[in-house]
């Protein structure tokens, strides 16, 4: 060992900018005003050593980021303190050991070298104004504070306290400082905060959390001292861990499950998990942080990263399955046989998402129920109805108090299974805010490209949905966002005709209302003309729900009169006891005038609720040419109602209507049931028909109803929704319909008992609708 450089003479203090050779610490920093010794045996900072002794000046250290062997400046924070060198002790090896008191904090501006040492301009590091009295109660307690730790540690430095000058408070603060933190992370905020009081609280802290520690510490070791033998050395360690996890509430013991249960994650989240369990080692339990910790490792470890269902791929199984839930919907079963079927044959979910579109009541979600049955997979639901926050798709970030994951990530949790058939419920329904686009966020969860890369906010890792069966259903399209729809097959669920609800009654619901009202143990049965009381005089509606509600308040008329005394076995419901229990049926509304009238005519449209008979009414009354429209009426109905105007004008003539009259009458067109918004593209007929009718004062056929758009040429436009308008049709007592030439072939797929029962009438021109509709004039 070479002789010791000894007390070396204070260097002298650079102009400012301050120019300093810098040598960088791994793992540790020097506090101002604090002494410290440490080893230096890199290369680069024994030549920046080795220079600062030559030139008698002070020498920079600052902390590194990273532990590096050979660092760049990226790896080394912006800050450091200034030392005067104390001691220098030459050891073999090339190995100095080096003593230094911290003179000042200070900033790195510029690297002035790299090599072959580190060379730096700096400036002063600002410190902010303190309160005199908060720094001299800080002062106080900091040293009450060491007071009490001195009476407990035994090893506490001597130096430290001699060097303690309660006069200098910055000073002060600085010895305690290098005592009190004995974490880097912690150390690194002290420098770094620019106010006297705020690092004197951080010692404060620090001090407090150490006496608290040496307390426990106390207190084990009485507690162990007293149910030991002292010889026993052994047992005297296995007492003062028994104790330490008596204080800690086996938190180890918890660690070591989390650690034992990781083993079994994907690379990714054992990761995150063994990173957050060495976070937490070094927490304190009962902190609010390790709760957070805790709960983010329990998220990771409970959901499913592998488990998952077999699948069962016996097509005939699942076309039985599908069978016994549903009565027709036969095209939306060959559907999904299909789906099953390439399915069972490539192995995998690929393709497009299926999207169950119809009114409600047609039996959207339970379908979807049916296919996870056929499958045997699990079945979760999310409903979407309202959601306006991008947060409920892929949860909150943990910065956020109380953050959890995403819906989608809960749900799949709820599953247990990386493959379940996940239904997402009024995708319809979704819309945005200022808390994001919830529908952009189910983009990457609906996109099979995308999906196997699925990032929760919450999770911050990715999980793979790409074997989740996703099924969305909708009342209507127009709300569903193109990219999104894009990505999705639509599969159209019809309403119900007669026959078909008088099935599904039978079949399903009057045996399932009789279960739950408590009729199970009686023989309950409904005539055929009751069921179809309950369906064409207390229902309009395309599905079954309202009818399933009828059938349930019959079904309880019955419980309360076998409570009341009734004790016969059996019951026969007539359609008197239907009229009798329900009351008087709803259904005036649709009843058909007795006679033709002028200017009213009887239009069809179709509603996220179903088809529906939608009555336009036309009215001239003197005035200056204007157009009145009435009945909360929708953008595109407007259009159409300023087109059919434009329509009859073209025709006036023919039909013997002077041109003037269009410039001293005022026309009102209305729609009934002014409260429901109507709009859509198929009413311009209709309206054309109204206002032609009122010109002429020619009557217009109650029986019949049209549907259809309109050009200024009078050529009629296809419409959507067939099925659904020839129902309400039907349900209105229509005889007779005209529909557009372009829709003919959408008949193949009206069943025949609608059919059979309406005169359906292809038209191509606006002309051929006045000719059947219009009736010779009174």
């Amino acid at each position: 060992m070479e002789p010791i450089e000894n007390e070396m003479p204070a260097p002298r203090m650079m102009a400012v900018p301050d120019t300093y050779l810098m040598i960088s610490l791994r793992g540790m920093l020097v506090v101002p005003f604090s002494v410290t010794s440490f080893d230096v045996a890199r290369e680069k900072s024994i030549v920046a050593l080795n220079r600062a002794v030559e030139r008698n000046e002070y020498i920079l250290l600052a902390p590194q980021r990273r532990s590096s062997e050979n660092p760049a400046p990226k790896d080394i924070y912006r800050f450091g303190t200034v030392c005067r060198i104390r001691q220098v002790v030459r050891m073999p090896n090339n190995v100095s050991r080096l003593m230094v008191e911290g003179v000042k904090r200070v900033r790195i501006t510029n690297y002035l070298s790299i090599n072959p040492c580190f060379e730096v301009e700096t400036e002063p590091f600002p410190d902010r104004e303190s309160d005199p009295i908060r720094l001299e109660a800080l002062k106080n307690m900091i040293g009450k504070t060491y007071n009490e730790i001195g009476l407990l540690d035994t090893k506490i430095p001597q130096e430290v306290a001699d060097r303690l000058d309660p006069d200098e408070p910055d000073k002060f603060c600085g010895n305690i400082a290098d005592y009190a933190f004995r974490d880097f992370d912690e150390k690194v905020r002290f420098l770094q905060t620019d106010r006297l009081e705020d690092r004197m609280e951080q010692v404060l802290i620090a001090l407090n959390r150490f006496l608290e520690l040496l307390k426990v510490e106390k207190k084990i070791s009485v507690k162990v001292r007293k149910s030991m033998e002292q010889s026993q050395k052994e047992y005297f360690l296995r007492e003062q861990v028994k104790a330490i996890h008596q204080e800690l509430g086996d938190a180890e013991e918890d660690l070591d499950d989390y650690r034992k249960r990781a083993e079994g994650l994907p690379e990714e989240p054992k990761a995150k998990v063994e990173k957050e369990l060495s976070r937490l080692d070094k927490m304190n339990p009962t902190s609010p942080e390790a709760g957070v910790s805790r709960s983010y490792i329990e998220w990771l470890l409970d959901l499913p990263w592998t488990e998952e269902t077999e699948d069962n791929r016996d097509l005939a199984y699942a076309k039985r399955v599908l069978d016994e839930d549903h009565f027709g919907l036969e095209k939306v079963k060959d559907r999904i046989l299909e789906y099953i079927a390439v399915m069972t044959l490539t192995r995998r979910i690929k393709g497009p998402i299926l999207c169950f579109v119809g009114p409600p009541g047609v039996g959207k979600t339970s379908i979807v129920r049916s296919i996870a049955r056929a499958l045997g997979r699990k079945f979760v639901s999310m409903s979407l109805g309202g959601v306006k926050d991008e947060a409920e798709i892929r949860g909150h970030r943990r910065t956020y108090v109380g953050a959890i994951p995403g819906g989608i990530i809960y749900h799949i949790k709820q599953a247990d299974t990386v493959n379940p058939v996940f239904l997402l419920d009024e995708i319809d329904k979704m819309s945005n805010d200022y808390r994001g686009d919830p529908a952009s966020a189910m983009l990457e969860v609906l996109d099979p490209e995308q999906n196997s890369r699925f990032r929760d906010h919450y999770l911050e890792t990715a999980y793979d949905l790409s074997r989740v069966l996703f099924v969305t259903t909708a009342n209507s399209l127009e709300t569903i966002p193109a990219p999104l729809l894009d990505r999705m097959e639509v599969i159209q669920l019809s309403g119900y005709t007669e026959e078909e609800k008088t099935e599904i009654a039978k079949r399903f619901l009057i045996p399932k209302q009789c279960e739950a009202n408590g009729l199970g143990g009686k023989k309950v049965e409904f005539e055929d003309e009751a069921v179809r009381s309950l369906i064409t005089e207390y229902t309009r509606e395309s599905g079954v729900r309202s009818l399933e509600r009828n059938i349930g308040n019959v079904c309880r008329k019955l419980a309360r009169r076998i409570v009341e005394g009734d004790d016969g076995e059996s019951f026969v419901v007539t359609a008197e006891d239907v009229r009798k229990n329900l009351g008087i049926p709803y259904r005036e509304s649709e009843i058909l005038s007795d006679r033709d009238e002028v200017g009213e005519v009887s239009g069809l449209a179709y509603t996220e609720a179903g088809g529906s008979r939608l009555p336009v009414e036309a009215a001239l009354v003197a005035g200056k040419g204007e157009i009145l429209l009435t009945g909360k009426l929708g953008d595109v109905l407007k259009e159409s109602a300023r087109a059919a105007i434009t329509v009859v004008r073209t025709h006036a003539a023919e039909y013997g209507i002077d041109p003037e009259r269009f410039a001293d009458t005022d026309i009102h067109l209305h729609l009934p049931e002014g409260a429901i918004p109507k709009d859509g593209p198929s009413a311009g007929i209709t309206i054309a028909t109204a206002i032609l009718s009122a010109f002429t004062e020619r009557p217009v056929d109650r029986a019949l109803a049209m549907t259809g758009e309109i050009t200024l040429r009078g050529k009629v436009l296809p419409i959507g929704g067939l099925k659904e308008k020839l129902l309400a049709a039907r349900r209105a007592g229509i005889k007779t319909v005209l529909i557009p030439k372009d829709n003919e072939r959408d008949l193949a797929e009206i069943p025949e008992s609608i059919k059979s029962r309406l005169e359906i009438r292809p038209v191509s021109d606006v002309t051929e609708v006045w000719e059947r509709a219009l009736r010779a004039k009174e």
